[in-house]
């Protein structure tokens, strides 16, 4: 027995040679996991919470919503958790007939109450999600979301004997922009309670009605006509006021009547905004996916931040793929759902998604065998593998832009034409050439797509940009603040910032330095507008020009740039209600030039994909979206 130990046969050398021969890729495609490079590290796994590219990656795996995307046609869909989806005659009302046989993945049936629950989740105010604006399409989402008390009390919800909303319109429920700057630093950085009548007065313009404390309004309606700008005439203010006041503490979901509602378990109503005869593109995204809401209870309330629902051992899905194991900056494993109403057809065993967050890094990985996909390539290893092994580079486009935020709250970036200037001192084809190879200079917000003209607004000129500059009080860049840019910790990110700051330099006469972030503090000083420029880009959530213009409206999640305008939202505003699709972009474009010539940001370029895929993975396809529904994909052993 123990020489048998310490002698192995010679086909157990055989064998164990081979093994050692045998690289992680390829024991993957032997035991059905596919090894995925995905940039970084999770935020979160709660599709109402997260708001990246990466972890849309993973919740594709995981979840589901009522359709699936096509594995390799972009405009088409698959049904998901419904079985059925109707429009109406005017594709206002869509009625969906779920699944009887989906199931969570602790075996709980998915009904149409999930979604209810879900949608009043991610829309109700105090949760605070980044993307809610994405269900906005939902009749009366935004006047919900948006605290909107107002329109929802006196034109959603009216009762016998309230004035018509028309005589209401011009109340003052939301803030008075029309307040100069300068009256009101009276009250910047002062409370309710240190403000004179007159100073209170001023808060109240500058918050509207909506936007009010219980007891604000209540110091109003003692006095109505001496403590608040009504419209001439208006002889109703005690009655806004009474009901507003009555109403303080009342949860508004049912008055809002926002256009959601569970017929019975498995079929659900939708009613939307304005025609939408493409809604079934937008029910791909993840912020329409369903969350257990027997969970979510189980571990606290329906809109608790931190709510531990979607923590590693309590985290249940409705998707292909359940969660297997979650070890921070090493890797996430998914594994077949055996509850999924579609399991049968679910090829791959897992996926195993990596967070590489160095593009050279991911490279040598796959190189070396061990992964199956690349996040990215950097630009050298993409000349390389165009001579060496060209069937394992991809080269794609793909719906995106890239571009810089200014923080139009600060000085000198609160003057249009000095953001201009910026934008135009930019040579995109050399970026584009030299540092994002494949990607193509960005002459509008929106990258090009079927049907809609992108405004050609934004190009290299230099002259006019020292124009604008010296026009905007710095000639030569004389007077101009030293003022940083902001990235993530990138390599690529880097080298673009660097090219800016040598081309302001060469063009502009100004400086500027280079904040260098890890990605979530990256991403907190965004959203606390602590940045001056920073470095950002902005895939589409469906195909069409709204995914690139919606987001830089008043209060969106993902504006953070400080910049409005009520020019460029009345026009989205009307094409919410146009149903002919020609007229609709025609309308879109002329909001589009809006925000170009404004430019909150400054254009870099529309992306491109530039990845290393293994011959290996079958069933993946080109898609401009690349959003590739994992369960569609199989790994050939040999």
């Amino acid at each position: 027995m123990l020489s048998r130990l310490i002698i192995p046969s010679l086909s157990a050398l055989v064998l164990l040679a081979s093994c050692e021969r045998e690289t992680q890729v390829e024991r993957a495609n032997r035991e059905g996991i596919l090894l995925f490079g995905n940039s970084n590290e999770p935020k979160g796994l709660d599709p109402q919470v997260v708001s990246g590219v990466l972890e849309s990656n993973i919740l594709r795996a995981l979840c589901e919503g009522l359709v699936t995307d096509h594995p390799s046609e972009d405009a088409a869909y698959g049904y998901g958790g419904a079985e059925s989806l109707e429009p109406d005659e005017t594709s206002t009302v869509w009625t969906a007939r779920l699944r009887r046989n989906a199931r969570w993945s602790d075996g709980e049936p998915v009904t149409a109450r999930d979604y209810t629950f879900s949608y009043q989740r991610i829309l109700t105010p105090s949760f605070g999600a980044k993307y809610a604006e994405m269900l906005y399409f939902l009749d009366g989402a935004q006047e919900f979301n948006r605290g909107f008390r107002g329109r929802i009390l006196f034109e959603r919800s009216p009762r016998d004997g309230d004035p018509a909303w028309q005589e209401l319109a011009a109340v003052g429920f939301q803030a008075d922009e029309s307040i100069p700057a300068e009256a009101l630093e009276a009250i910047a950085g002062k409370s309710w309670d240190e403000l004179d009548p007159a100073g209170r007065r001023l808060w109240a313009r500058s918050r509207g009605l909506d936007g009010l404390k219980r007891a604000e309004l209540e110091w109003i309606a003692e006095d109505p006509a001496g403590r608040f700008v009504w419209p001439d005439g208006f002889a109703d203010a005690e009655l806004v006021l009474a009901r507003l006041i009555a109403s303080f503490d009342e949860d508004l979901w049912e008055l809002a009547r926002v256009g959601v509602e569970a017929l019975d378990d498995f079929t659900l109503r939708l009613t939307l905004r304005g025609p939408t005869p493409y809604f079934p593109q937008l029910l791909k995204h993840y912020t329409w996916f369903p969350v257990p809401k027997h969970v979510v209870l189980k571990h606290g309330t329906m809109t608790q931040k931190g709510n531990r629902w979607a923590k590693f051992g309590n985290f249940v899905s409705n998707g292909p793929f359940q969660l297997k194991s979650w070890r921070i900056n090493d890797h996430l494993e998914v594994e077949r759902n055996p509850h999924y109403w579609n399991a049968a057809a679910v090829t791959l065993n897992g996926v195993r998604f990596l967070p590489i967050n160095n593009s050279y890094t991911e490279a040598r990985m796959f190189r070396n065998g061990q992964l199956h996909q690349t996040y990215s390539a950097p630009p050298e290893m993409v000349d390389l593998m165009e001579r060496e092994n060209p069937e394992i580079l991809r080269q794609e486009p793909y719906v995106g832009t890239m571009f810089y935020r200014c923080n139009t709250t600060r000085e000198p970036l609160n003057d249009p034409r000095v953001r201009r200037a910026l934008n135009l001192a930019i040579q995109q084809s050399d970026l584009c050439n030299k540092v994002m190879r494949g990607f193509l200079p960005a002459s509008g917000m929106t990258p090009p797509m079927d049907g809609y003209e992108t405004p050609n607004v934004v190009s290299h000129d230099p002259e006019e940009a020292r124009r604008l500059l010296a026009e905007a009080g710095f000639p030569g860049g004389k007077g101009f603040p030293r003022m940083k840019i902001l990235i993530a910790s990138r390599e690529t990110a880097a080298t673009m910032a660097q090219a800016v700051q040598a081309m302001w330099r060469q063009e502009l006469g100004i400086e500027t330095e280079i904040e260098n972030k890890e990605w979530t503090a990256y991403l907190a000083a965004m959203q606390g507008l602590d940045y001056d420029f920073a470095a950002s880009g902005w895939i589409g959530d469906y195909l069409d020009p709204l995914t690139f213009l919606e987001m830089w409206t008043t209060g969106n999640g993902n504006n953070m740039t400080g910049w409005s305008n009520a020019e460029f939202e009345e026009l989205l505003k009307q094409s919410h209600q146009e149903a002919d699709p020609a007229k609709r972009y025609a309308i879109l474009n002329q909001a589009e030039r809006i925000l170009l010539e404004d430019s909150p940001t400054l254009l870099i370029a529309w992306y491109a994909r530039n990845y290393f895929l293994d011959p290996a993975v079958e069933g993946w396809y080109p898609l401009l979206l690349d959003n590739h529904p994992f369960q569609s994909l199989r790994l050939r052993t040999k």
